[in-house]
């Protein structure tokens, strides 16, 4: 992977240089902040919101958003081919109403819902099950550690620098973990 950081780190380059990690951090990672969900999970989570009402396409998008407090937004290009796939299957069915497909559960498909136990899909990634919350964690604390830089004393900066070492001692740790 290339590295665009500075060579000799940020610390060298005082707060403009933290500015600059914490930048560098945020857009790394904020393209990708969870749009995307496990196989499986956006099937699971059309099943889901249908069994609670009926929907077009774009209501699910908002739901599924809405529920996953932001994390996950399924795009049109992945919705609307998993109903039709559902469709194909025979788990929902669709009916054209003021010029939209509104989408509601068969016979089939309430059946299959009721087979399945587990949770919805954008509960885990809500309660910062899903990857996204990673970077999002990070960011946040990263504008955490900026806001001590230009607000704090030398004593508190000092602090600030303990705290963040010992979360990087920490995270590393949980990679040792078997």
């Amino acid at each position: 992977m290339n590295n665009s950081f500075p060579a000799g780190g940020f610390m060298g380059n005082g707060f403009d240089g933290m500015l600059q990690a914490v930048e560098e951090f945020r857009t790394r990672f904020e393209k990708r902040s969870g749009t995307r969900a496990g196989r499986g999970e956006l099937r699971s989570a059309v099943l889901s919101l249908l069994a609670e009402r009926p929907m077009h396409g774009y209501q699910i998008i908002r739901e599924i958003e809405e529920r996953s407090s932001g994390s996950w937004k399924p795009s049109a290009g992945s919705v609307y081919p998993t109903l039709q796939l559902l469709a194909d299957e025979g788990f929902i069915s669709a009916e054209e109403s003021n010029g939209r497909k509104i989408y509601s559960l068969t016979e089939a498909g309430r059946e299959e819902v009721a087979g399945t136990e587990s949770a919805a899909p954008w509960e885990s990634a809500a309660a910062g099950g899903g990857f996204a919350a990673l970077p999002k964690a990070g960011v946040e604390l990263a504008q955490a550690a900026a806001q001590v830089g230009r607000s704090g004393n030398q004593k508190q900066v000092q602090e600030a620098v303990a705290v963040l070492d010992e979360a990087r001692r920490r995270l590393y740790s949980i990679l040792a973990q078997d």
